[in-house]
């Protein structure tokens, strides 16, 4: 039984005890008092009477007329009198009336009270004994009328008891419900901080636990610096803070092997011409400064269009990646703007090319950069800032604008979303769900997530994309029994009515919720912290779980994570390549895992190519593995 409700029954005897013993003793004390207020009437008139008649002619009509005036006017049960020899001279009696009382209670508080006895005298001698019962019903109608009045304010005086008691409970029970929701919290790897309550044996609780809170949750942040502090150590450029060659071509390869909306957009790649010659002329400070001006240029653009990430390929060359988005007219002007203006800074001795490009889920890394390569040659060669656009070949388009696009994908839908199924498998090669990426029809074919996604996230069709999926997921559970791991669009989640009807479809199918999985890209974390938050609580709250995928090197700065409660991670596939032969990257996955696991996250690698990197990974700590190489069954076999 919970303290609470120990409490409460507590109160309740007590206010229980009190009412039923204050009301036994007001009841015996009155039903004392009457009777002694009854004994006292009967001996009193039963001498006025026996008075009256010693001095009167003892005439046994006038006697019988006296008794039965006094009778019919006295309230009187019965009325005797008596001669010396016991023997009944004159008697009156009536009935005892209390039909307005319940018998019950007038059984309960039966009246004993015995009658008044007086001497009738003759002269000097000894006429006769009058014996006189006064009516009880008077009686038992106020005995029972006080009652009531008496029970009616112990009532009152009950419930509003009971408000006041329910309101101490209240301001006893919310600290203590903070302090088990804190505690609950820590168990779940999320450091909340309660507020602080007016009594002292709780206040100290909750100042315990919000110490514990604040020591752990600074111990996670200083592993997350340390963390963060590898990461640029191993994969910045120490002069420009941008990702070094390996990381970057490591990211863009996860592009083009991507199943998600990443797996397209355009790949933009800048030089600054004759570097050495700049470096004699400007000083190798002021070339420093030049770069660094280039590599925020070029930042600023991944920021302005989302989820872009820069690198620098060499010494001279800088490359951007910015997934999801495909005009490269528009991008290819505003680069040129940007790249003008810092040139005119550092005068005219500064060329800056460039080259742009479409870059699709497929598509060979070394063709796409020998193709980009060679257009920045011919750029650099016409001098100045020249720029150089990489024509997309038409074979790989498959409409050439919004409105075909829309009527497409709108009759794709109609048509319902196919589920591809790839393992995500733990060290046991034990199936820990499936990974089931959307697949729309397309042309006559059933086309990856890569390729419509773009247009699906321009055309504001994310939502009905997103739902559709959710939809076949939990047909796809049902049938097999096994748990799956839904994506989830970044657009969806600021959708009011696509939340209510994700958690309404997953009310509706409580039985297999912990069957469903829903993933979201780092990105969401990073720029929308609190609906994630409120999303993910909910979720929780309904037995799914929620985690992110495609994390990346930032996962350590996400604002509030020990607080999202997010149940796993998939760390982005640039981290875990040729992670057999890499020990830097393997230093940075051991760290990350070790976060993940201090805040209770799961954390899977995505994008493993062999047997050999995923027996690495769970060697590093890491709880699962999905990927081209991986199958249940060549895992099991292992």
């Amino acid at each position: 039984m919970s303290l609470i409700k120990q409490l409460w029954l507590t109160i309740t005897t007590l206010l229980l005890l009190a009412f039923v013993g204050s009301l036994l003793i007001g009841v015996t004390s009155s039903r004392h008092y009457i009777e002694q207020e009854i004994e006292i009437k009967n001996n009193d008139n039963a001498n006025a009477l026996a008075l009256s008649m010693s001095q009167m002619e003892k005439d046994p009509v006038i006697l019988e007329l006296l008794l039965a005036a006094q009778f019919d006017t006295g309230h009187y049960q019965r009325i005797e009198l008596r001669d010396a020899e016991g023997e009944i001279i004159e008697q009156r009696t009536a009935g005892e009336y209390v039909d307005d009382v319940p018998a019950w209670f007038v059984e309960l508080v039966r009246f004993d009270v015995p009658a008044g006895h007086a001497v009738v005298q003759n002269g000097w001698q000894q006429y006769g004994t009058l014996e006189l019962e006064s009516q009880r019903s008077f009686a038992y109608r106020s005995l029972w009328r006080s009652s009531l009045e008496l029970a009616g304010w112990f009532a009152l005086a009950g419930v509003v008891s009971l408000l006041l008691a329910g309101w101490i409970v209240s301001t006893i029970r919310r600290p203590l419900r903070n302090v088990v929701s804190q505690a609950q919290a820590i168990g779940q790897r999320r450091f909340m901080v309660a507020n602080e309550p007016r009594t002292r044996e709780l206040r100290e609780v909750v100042q315990a636990m919000n110490q514990l809170s604040e020591a752990v949750r600074r111990m996670l942040g200083e592993e997350s610096d340390k963390l963060d502090q590898l990461r640029r150590r191993m994969q910045h450029d120490p002069v420009t803070d941008t990702l070094t060659r390996a990381p970057f071509l490591d990211q863009l390869q996860a592009h083009l092997k991507s199943e998600k909306d990443d797996a397209s957009g355009t790949l933009a790649m800048v030089r600054v011409a004759r570097l050495a010659e700049l470096n004699q002329q400007l000083g190798h400070g002021a070339t420093d400064t030049l770069l660094i001006r280039v590599a925020r240029r070029l930042d600023q653009l991944a920021n302005l269009y989302g989820y872009g990430t820069v690198g620098r390929l060499n010494g001279s060359d800088f490359a951007l990646t910015l997934p999801r988005h495909h005009d490269l007219e528009a991008l290819g002007n505003d680069l040129a703007e940007r790249l003008r203006s810092l040139g005119e800074e550092f005068g005219a001795t500064v060329s800056l090319p460039s080259a742009l490009c479409q870059y699709h889920q497929g598509e060979s890394r070394t063709q796409l950069l020998a193709s980009l390569d060679g257009a920045l040659a011919a750029a650099e060669a016409r001098g100045g800032n020249s720029q150089e656009i990489v024509d997309q070949p038409a074979s790989s388009v498959l409409f050439t604008n919004h409105d075909e696009w829309r009527e497409a994908l709108t009759e794709a839908l109609d048509q319902g979303v196919f589920l591809a199924h790839y393992p995500v498998l733990d060290a046991q090669g034990q199936l820990i769900h499936h990974e089931v990426p959307s697949r729309l029809r397309l042309k006559g074919e059933w086309r990856p997530a890569g390729v419509f996604l773009p247009w699906v996230s321009r055309l504001a069709m994310a939502p009905s994309l997103d739902l559709a999926a959710i939809s076949a997921a939990i047909s796809d559970v049902e049938t097999s029994g096994k748990a799956v791991a839904i994506n989830l669009s970044p657009d969806s989640l600021n959708d009011g009515h696509f939340v209510g009807e994700l958690l309404s479809r997953v009310r509706a199918r409580q039985s297999i919720a912990d069957k469903l999985w829903f993933e979201l890209p780092q990105s969401v974390a990073l720029q929308q912290p609190q609906p994630l938050k409120t999303l993910c609580h909910a979720l929780l709250g309904l037995g799914c779980r929620v985690g992110l995928e495609h994390v990346g090197t930032q996962f350590g700065k996400i604002e509030g994570l020990q607080d999202l409660g997010l149940s796993f991670m998939k760390i982005d596939g640039a981290l875990s390549q040729e992670i057999e032969s890499r020990s830097d990257q393997q230093s940075l996955l051991r760290g990350m895992a070790t976060l993940a696991h201090s805040l209770g996250i799961m954390a899977i690698a995505e994008g493993v190519e062999n047997q050999g990197a995923a027996d690495t990974l769970f060697e590093l700590g890491l709880d699962g593995v999905t990927g081209p190489g991986i199958r249940e069954q060549s895992v099991n076999g292992g």
